[in-house]
C-alpha cells in the first residue's frame, strides 16, 4: 500500500465517522516507514509545531490527505491544537476540506468542543456545511435489515478511479467492485433519496449479461451506497474518447450489446422499464469487452396509458446530445426515447463525433426537428445499418422501432 494513503488511526477521529470507527491513543514517537503525508498528520495529531514546519519546508503539501480524505487540519482541529491549526492555515490549508464522511475541520472542532479552534476557523472563512447523521432508510428493528445489506467496514476503497468517474472502486470480500455513493450533504434531500430508492428497487430485479450486476447496498448508515460488479474496461465515454471513430464491425458488436440490454428492460414483465438517460457514460465495459447498461437512477417503470412528462432541465447537460426531442420539450414519452438515445450512441461510434457537435441541441432537435448529418461515405456502412440508424433518428422518438427489431 502507498505509505501516503494509509488510514490515519491515531487520536481522535472524524466527527462524522461511523460509531465503530475508533482511533487509538497517540504515541510519543513517529512510527517507522510512514510517507511524508502521514508524517504531517502524525505531527499535527501530536501538536509538534517544529516537525510540521520542517515537513512544510521540505515541500509537503499541507492539504495532502490520508485514505479517508482527512487532512492535517482535520486532525489538529480534532485534537484542539490551536497553534498547529493557525500554522497550517497560514500555509494554505483548506479550511473547508471534507473527509470521506463529509466532515470539515470546523465540524470536527465543534464535535470535540474545541472552542478556540472553532472561533479561529470561522474568522478565516470556515463554514458549517449542511450535513446530518440521520439515515433516511434506516430500520428500527434489526430483523428488518434487507438481505442485500453490506457492512461498510467490508469495503476497502482504492484511489485510482480516473477511468470510472461515476464510481468509487473498492475491494469487497476479495473481489473488486464499483461503489456508487450519495454524498453526505445530499443524503437527506428527498429527491436524491427517492432516486436512490428507485434505482435500488430496479437493480434488485435485473439479471442479464448486458445489464450491470447489482451485488448489495449500504442503507443502514451514511453515506448510502450501491455496490455493483466491477467493469474494468471503464465506461464507453472513456473508451470513445481514447479510440475515436470505431471500426464498423466493432461498433456493430457494441451496438448489439446495448440493444440486448435495452430489449431486456423494455420487455420486462409485468411492466416495461425504460432507462431515460442512456449515454456512453452510463454504459460499462467488462473484462472481455462486453458492454453493460448501467446507472438506472432515472429509470422508470412504464405502466399502460401512463406516459410521464419530463423537465429536461433536471437532467445533466452532458445528456442532451443523446436525448429524444420529447424529453427535451418536456412532452409525454415512452420507451422509444431509449431507442433514439441508442441510435445517437451508434452514430457517435461509427462517425467518430458527437451528434450535433458544436451546435445548440435545442435549436437543432426541438425547434428544427433536425437529425445529425452523416459524414462517412455510404459504402463504409454495412447493408441496412445506415437505413436502420436513420429510422431510429426520425424527429419523433415515438416512431422509432422496438428494441427487439434492432
Amino acid at each position: 500500500m502507498d505509505p501516503n494513503k494509509r488510514r490515519f488511526t491515531l487520536g481522535r477521529q472524524s466527527s462524522m465517522a461511523p460509531a465503530d470507527h475508533e482511533g487509538s491513543n497517540s504515541v510519543a514517537s513517529l512510527p517507522e516507514q510512514l510517507g511524508t503525508a502521514m508524517q504531517l498528520l502524525f505531527e499535527a495529531s501530536n501538536g509538534n509545531i517544529d516537525g510540521i514546519k520542517q515537513l512544510i519546508g521540505q515541500g509537503v503539501d499541507v492539504n495532502v490527505a490520508d485514505f479517508d480524505d482527512r487532512t492535517a487540519l482535520h486532525v489538529a482541529a480534532c485534537e484542539g491544537h490551536v497553534e498547529v491549526v493557525k500554522l497550517l492555515v497560514e500555509n494554505g490549508a483548506n479550511v473547508n476540506a471534507r473527509d470521506r464522511w463529509g466532515s470539515t475541520p470546523l465540524l470536527d472542532a465543534k464535535h470535540y468542543s474545541n472552542k478556540e479552534v472553532c472561533d479561529f476557523l470561522q474568522r478565516v472563512g470556515a463554514k458549517v456545511p449542511e450535513v446530518s447523521k440521520r439515515v433516511p432508510m434506516q430500520v428500527a428493528n434489526p430483523a428488518d435489515v434487507p438481505e442485500y445489506e453490506v457492512n461498510p467496514k467490508d469495503l476497502n476503497f482504492m484511489k485510482n478511479t480516473a477511468e470510472f468517474s461515476m464510481y468509487r472502486v473498492a475491494k469487497w470480500h476479495g473481489i473488486q467492485v464499483f461503489v456508487k455513493e450519495i454524498p453526505l450533504d445530499l443524503s437527506n434531500q428527498p429527491q436524491i433519496v427517492a432516486s436512490f430508492r428507485a434505482e435500488l428497487a430496479l437493480l434488485q430485479k435485473l439479471r442479464h449479461p448486458n445489464i450491470v450486476q447489482f451485488l448489495g447496498a449500504v442503507t443502514q448508515s451514511t453515506p448510502m451506497r450501491i455496490i455493483l460488479e466491477f467493469c474494468e474496461g471503464g465506461d464507453l465515454h472513456f473508451y470513445l474518447r481514447k479510440k475515436g471513430q470505431l471500426d464498423v464491425g466493432k461498433a456493430v458488436v457494441f451496438a448489439l450489446d446495448i440493444a440486448r440490454g435495452l430489449n431486456y428492460i423494455h420487455e420486462w414483465k409485468p411492466e416495461a422499464i425504460m432507462h431515460r438517460n442512456l449515454k456512453p457514460r452510463n454504459i460499462l465495459r467488462d473484462r472481455v469487452g462486453r458492454l453493460k447498461v448501467a446507472d438506472f437512477h432515472l429509470g422508470q417503470i412504464l405502466k399502460e396509458d401512463d406516459l410521464p412528462a419530463s423537465d429536461a432541465k433536471d437532467l445533466f447537460d452532458t445528456s442532451r446530445h443523446y436525448m429524444a426531442p420529447e424529453i427535451l420539450r418536456g412532452d409525454a414519452f415512452d420507451k422509444s426515447v431509449d431507442v433514439y438515445s441508442f441510435s445517437m450512441i451508434l452514430y457517435q461510434m461509427v462517425e467518430g463525433c458527437l451528434p450535433f457537435e458544436g451546435k445548440n441541441i435545442f435549436d437543432e432537435v426541438v425547434k428544427n426537428n433536425n437529425r445529425p448529418s452523416f459524414k462517412m461515405k455510404s459504402k463504409r456502412y454495412p447493408d441496412g445499418l445506415r437505413d436502420g440508424e436513420k429510422l431510429c433518428l426520425i424527429p419523433s422518438a415515438s416512431g422509432c422501432p422496438q428494441t427487439w427489431t434492432l
